[in-house]
């Protein structure tokens, strides 16, 4: 069963409307947080560990973030924040998504951890509003609000399992430590049986013909991206 005394953090005052002022703010709390979880993961991020990162009791900070669920919402809005779309809708909806996926990996990259704060269900942040009236704004004059949503789930969805592959490959690499050249150079052998094998026609062309492999990270996201924003077009048709 729901719980029927749940309260969104956002509808929460962040401060008294009588009473000395706080000590400490959200954002400070949120910003701690991100800090350690750049360093060491989300899950380091506890409330205790952001406590001495800004120099609080503990136990006082839930007066500001009451739980961690709390905090996990806080932090995923304040991601959202840094995706810049200023300016958007520009009038020109290819462009605009263009940014928006650019913006949304980048912000993965700087946070791989984010993986873990990803959630189905939306938290309604003022972040995240802001990105939703921005980017799907490109969409809103040549679409309906259902076609909309539809299309940007679809890019959405592009977007967020190119940059956690990205992640992986990287996580995977220190973890290794091996370059994705010298892992490839490993896995030669292997390779070359299964080529002199002659039993798998679409992995032989996959190494012999296919140049995605051989372009960078970001070569390949433009290039996925481009056949994603191909497709909304088409199903904007002529109008859009």
């Amino acid at each position: 069963m729901a719980d029927t005394e749940y309260v969104s953090i956002w509808m929460r005052p962040e401060r008294p409307a009588r009473g000395p002022k706080p000590t400490y703010s959200r954002a400070q709390i949120t910003e701690a947080a991100i800090r350690i979880a750049d360093a060491e993961g989300l899950e380091a991020a506890t409330m205790r560990r952001i406590a001495a990162e800004i120099g609080a009791g503990a136990m006082s900070l839930y007066r500001y973030v009451p739980s961690r669920d709390d905090l996990v919402e806080l932090v995923a809005d304040r991601l959202q924040g840094e995706i810049d779309v200023e300016g958007m809708p520009s009038g020109d909806w290819r462009v605009d998504l263009t940014r928006y996926a650019e913006q949304t990996r980048a912000m993965w990259l700087r946070h791989p951890w984010i993986g873990t704060v990803q959630r189905s269900l939306p938290g309604f942040g003022p972040n995240q509003l802001r990105v939703i009236e921005a980017v799907m704004g490109a969409l809103d004059p040549h679409v309906s609000i259902d076609e909309n949503l539809t299309l940007m789930a679809i890019l959405s969805g592009y977007v967020e399992s190119a940059a956690r592959n990205e992640v992986s490959a990287a996580e995977e690499a220190r973890r290794s430590g091996l370059s994705e050249a010298e892992w490839m150079a490993r896995s030669s052998p292997r390779v070359r049986q299964l080529l002199e094998s002659g039993e798998y026609p679409i992995f032989s062309k996959i190494v012999l013909d296919a140049r995605q492999p051989h372009l960078n990270h970001h070569e390949q996201f433009r290039n996925g991206l481009e056949r994603v924003l191909d497709s909304i077009a088409a199903a904007l048709g002529p109008a859009g």
